[in-house]
């Protein structure tokens, strides 16, 4: 996870950071082993960057 706009989502914040958020929230669950994950990567950061102020982005190392 590179970009500075992508939190990491956990088990320990998963409730707080996801379910309980004002915002919408996009989760990528994503494995550091998954080719399709890494593709989707820069468009996971891609979309942060365009809608920081109205979505949440966060990623989920499953």
């Amino acid at each position: 996870m590179s970009s500075e706009l992508l939190a990491a989502a956990t088990d320990s914040n998963f409730e707080n950071e996801v379910l309980k958020s004002d915002k919408p929230v996009l989760v990528d669950f994503w494995a550091p082993w998954c080719g399709p994950c890494k593709a989707i990567g820069p468009i996971v950061e891609e979309i942060a960057g365009q809608y920081k102020d109205s979505v949440k982005i966060m990623k989920l190392n499953v």
